[in-house]
């Protein structure tokens, strides 16, 4: 069963402002609770085919995968994708903006295997309620 989760929120920042921000994947740490460091493989900048290591904590468990950014377009977004793990995934940051503000879209998308494509259900209620929390602390770090 394939996991499919969309939140949005409104950041009080310029968009050139957040677009700069969430372009960096280094920034991670910064604003989502579940991960714990991101180590690039490839030196930054970050650009179409760079590489980074996440470690992350999700339902209990350590997790360690490696994204690749197969998109970006600071006008508009980041995409990075995993075919790691339990849960191969693809991320994806969206802006534009809003006024004076940002609107900011995140999207976790992908096909779990074993007993996460069972859990699937559960697992989409639980990135959901952590997307929601890690878009709170974005926009707390971003309108300081």
């Amino acid at each position: 069963m394939r996991v499919d989760v969309s939140t949005e929120t409104l950041v009080a920042r310029p968009v050139a402002e957040v677009a700069a921000y969430l372009s960096d994947p280094g920034n991670a740490p910064q604003w989502y609770a579940n991960i714990v460091r991101v180590e690039p493989l490839t030196p930054p900048p970050y650009a179409i085919g760079s590489r980074m290591t996440f470690e992350a904590r999700f339902l209990g468990r350590t997790l360690v995968y490696t994204y690749e950014i197969t998109a970006l377009d600071p006008a508009s977004g980041l995409t990075m994708t995993t075919h790691e793990g339990p849960f191969p995934m693809t991320t994806v940051y969206a802006w534009s903006a809003e006024g004076d503000a940002t609107r900011v879209t995140l999207r976790n998308h992908g096909e779990p295997s074993g007993f996460g494509a069972v859990a699937a259900p559960v697992m989409s209620a639980a990135v959901r309620r952590a997307n929601k929390a890690d878009l709170a602390r974005l926009r707390t770090v971003l309108e300081r």
